[in-house]
């Protein structure tokens, strides 16, 4: 058996938790099996797999997520000056996330696609400063006036430019192979409609009865995107 090793600060815990329910499945169905400990103030995940070569690619594209989705929206939410409420900040900092999702991850892949030993924080804090220098600009580009209105627009643009499609089924979403999204766990909670945005959703293809808060949404940020049946 060989052995990747993954570490976080334990508090950390949502990041942490995402990680490994990420690759777990992966290195069990590779005839593995995976642990998690903690060690002082920092958290630890062993997977143990015949062959750690072919669990990289999968290794890399979670700690990009974590990266590129969980620390960008705690990097934004602690430096955007808008005076949106709470559900509309929550839902720009995921936008920003997802318009430059693809550009963000092909740059932190790049960093940490060989790692058999990764510290999260560590390949943040010391291997990323290129890439905050960029989110730090975006920032300063929000104008603290920035409404609600305006976030309607910046997701219709989005919306249009996008040909993705997610499947919504209750309060679900679905990529396109119907595997169940879960980026927006790492914005603290799961929750749909930070779910769509993330997904850089052209099309959301609506299975079954929709909740109102749901409705309210899809007809106030995809009202010509979204597709009931």
């Amino acid at each position: 058996m060989e052995t990747l090793y993954f570490s976080e600060r334990r508090e950390n815990a949502v990041f942490f938790s995402y990680l490994y329910n990420a690759l777990i499945a992966d290195a069990v169905a590779a005839g593995g099996r995976g642990e998690m400990c903690f060690s002082g103030e920092r958290a630890v995940i062993a997977l143990h797999v015949p062959q750690a070569e072919a669990l990289l690619p999968r290794a890399a594209d979670a700690v990009t997520e974590v990266l590129c989705v969980g620390y960008k929206y705690r990097f934004l939410q602690g430096r955007l000056r808008v005076s949106l409420p709470v559900r509309e900040r929550r839902l720009l900092a995921a936008a920003l996330i997802a318009a430059d999702y693809a550009g963000d991850a092909a740059y932190v892949r790049r960093k940490v696609s060989a790692f058999r030993t990764c510290a999260v924080d560590g390949v943040y804090a010391f291997r990323l400063g290129a890439l905050r220098e960029k989110w730090e600009r975006i920032v300063r580009y929000v104008p603290a006036g920035f409404a609600v209105a305006d976030l309607k627009k910046f997701c219709a643009y989005l919306a249009g430019e996008s040909v993705n499609k997610v499947y919504l089924k209750g309060g679900a979403v679905y990529g396109a192979d119907f595997t169940l999204l879960r980026r927006s766990r790492l914005l603290g909670e799961e929750d749909a409609q930070a779910e769509i945005v993330l997904s850089d959703a052209g099309y959301i293809y609506c299975l079954g009865d929709v909740e109102d808060s749901l409705g309210d949404f899809l007809q106030k940020y995809y009202a010509e995107r979204a597709i009931f049946s």
